[in-house]
């Protein structure tokens, strides 16, 4: 059975845009095509035990209740995607 990841992103500020772009939801396709770019980002939001289980391919794990500027890109113009396996 495959198992469907709730994955979000958005693009900080940068100067083609007034503001940040809203949340979104990307398909797994998306983030798989996404991923490999040089300005993206992905953060596994899961527990430590399933990140070890299994993530996606580059992606960092991050604490979604401690999750600070230091584990973030300094680059405020990246694409920055969390995922995690809760359905909510």
């Amino acid at each position: 059975m495959r198992k469907t990841l709730l994955l979000f992103g958005f693009l900080a500020v940068t100067a083609c845009h007034r503001g940040p772009l809203p949340f979104g939801e990307l398909s797994v396709q998306e983030v798989a095509q996404r991923r490999t770019q040089p300005d993206v980002f992905v953060f596994d939001n899961n527990t430590p035990d399933r990140f070890k289980r299994g993530h996606v391919p580059g992606a960092k794990w991050v604490s979604p209740s401690r999750v600070s500027a230091s584990d973030l890109p300094a680059d405020k113009n990246a694409t920055l995607i969390f995922y995690c396996a809760n359905p909510h």
